[in-house]
């Protein structure tokens, strides 16, 4: 009973928010750096739960990023399958390896996504040495996306969306519709996250996680949908202002119940690993005291991020290569 009240008070202020048709799946990364909140030890707790409100905001700009910084889509997702068979594996993990043996290029077009968090691991225990709490706070954000980005399992194959197998859609429904419509009622608390020995095989177990999950992700929407007529696989549901065709109720439960709470595990597994980076950063820094810090973002910081949001609202959307259908 109290783990359900507190999930309701996790998941009721996200949904003050208002929807954009185009990124549901902003509602499951919010969701995910707010639970990671909670996985931290009291001598960080403090300072992230007065910035919680930052870090679920947040939580979404390298999304809103991607279509128009050059650079930004390839951070998202690894394409294992391009690789061969058991390529998780046997790929380098280190970045300057993998440019040697694939060439910088080859690898932005297939994803870099767990290379690019040991970056931002690196960046964020700088920022928790420099007590720096703008970087501290903006770094975090961002990562706790990436991190849940490694744990999507369609972030890890070139079949993405479904596309190349007539499953157009399924990646909305696997890391949006179901989040948003089954999470109330999800269990996602996963305890305190540990201390990470060797962050760079942490990341790596993820990707392999995730992609070991591809084949029953699209296996079962494919058996479902031979057995749902397609007016009863969709529907129409009122957003705001606008009726939008989206996965029925009853085709978004029964294919969490053949997935058998996947996409509750992934989640649950998501915000304890996302909690384990910002520790394991703070502890690698030296475990500074974040009570002799300043507590919130400041006027600058927060002007930047005000900037950052019109400069990305008016720029031109461009087509950036990589999981963007």
């Amino acid at each position: 009973m109290k783990k359900h009240l507190l999930l309701l008070l996790l998941w009721a202020p996200l949904l003050l928010w208002p929807r954009q048709p185009a990124a549901w799946g902003f509602f499951g990364h919010r969701l995910l750096n707010r639970l990671a909140v909670y996985t931290l030890p009291p001598a960080m707790i403090g300072f992230f739960k007065a910035n919680i409100e930052y870090m679920t905001v947040n939580a979404t700009r390298p999304d809103s990023r991607r279509v128009v910084v050059p650079g930004e889509a390839p951070k998202h997702f690894l394409d294992v399958d391009r690789y061969g068979d058991s390529a998780a594996y046997r790929l380098p993990r280190r970045y300057a390896d993998a440019i040697a043996k694939y060439g910088e290029d080859s690898l932005l077009r297939h994803g870099i996504v767990p290379w690019n968090v040991i970056t931002m691991k690196n960046q964020l225990t700088a920022a928790f040495r420099d007590r720096d709490t703008d970087r501290i706070l903006r770094l975090s954000a961002d990562m706790g996306h990436y991190v849940a980005d490694a744990c999507v399992p369609l972030h890890t194959t070139r079949n993405y969306n479904g596309q190349l197998t007539g499953q157009r859609g399924i990646h909305g429904l696997w890391e949006s519709r179901l989040p948003e419509l089954l999470s109330p009622d999800y269990d996602l608390f996963s305890g305190t996250a540990p201390y990470l020995e060797n962050p760079t095989d942490a990341i790596w177990k993820a990707v392999i996680r995730s992609n070991a999950a591809v084949d029953s992700v699209l296996r079962f929407e494919k058996e479902l949908t031979g057995k749902f007529p397609e007016d009863q696989k969709f529907g129409y549901e009122q957003r705001g202002n606008n009726t939008v065709r989206a996965y029925s109720r009853e085709f978004s439960r029964e294919y969490h119940r053949r997935l058998n709470g996947q996409v509750e595990r992934q989640m649950r597994y998501a915000a304890r690993l996302i909690g384990a980076f910002w520790y394991t950063c703070w502890v690698d820094a030296g475990s500074p005291d974040l009570n002799k810090m300043p507590r919130n973002a400041s006027e600058t910081e927060k002007q930047r991020l005000e900037r950052e949001a019109k400069e990305a609202a008016a720029a031109p959307v461009v087509a950036m290569p990589g999981h963007d259908d």
